[in-house]
């Protein structure tokens, strides 16, 4: 996938709709609180995903990135620093990997 403002508008706009259903999934098992569900592990990776991928879109010279969309990196990365400890932890970060890495940590 290409390093562009508009997927991460799009995967921004995912991770707003999975925490949205997260919610619904802790309210639909009896009001657990989102601590307690086990499915934040999967949204801290997703959010680590999302703040390393709106940090490369920050480095790029190239690419010219609204103040708007900047401003909603800077909070993904300051909701990453605070659940940056429930991430899977690995030998080289998820986005670092090559696809041949991937499949042998996946075991595919």
């Amino acid at each position: 996938m290409a390093i562009t403002v508009q997927n991460f508008i799009k995967l921004a706009n995912l991770y707003n709709q999975m925490t949205m259903v997260m919610s619904a999934i802790c309210v639909q098992k009896g009001g657990i609180a989102i601590e307690n569900y086990v499915g934040r592990f999967f949204m801290a990776d997703v959010l680590e995903y999302i703040s390393e991928y709106g940090r490369r879109l920050l480095d790029d010279k190239k690419m010219t990135v609204p103040a708007d969309v900047a401003n909603v990196i800077q909070k993904f990365q300051s909701q990453y620093e605070m659940v940056k400890d429930l991430t899977t932890p690995t030998q080289k970060p998820l986005y670092e990997m090559t696809l041949e890495e991937f499949e042998r940590v996946m075991n595919i």
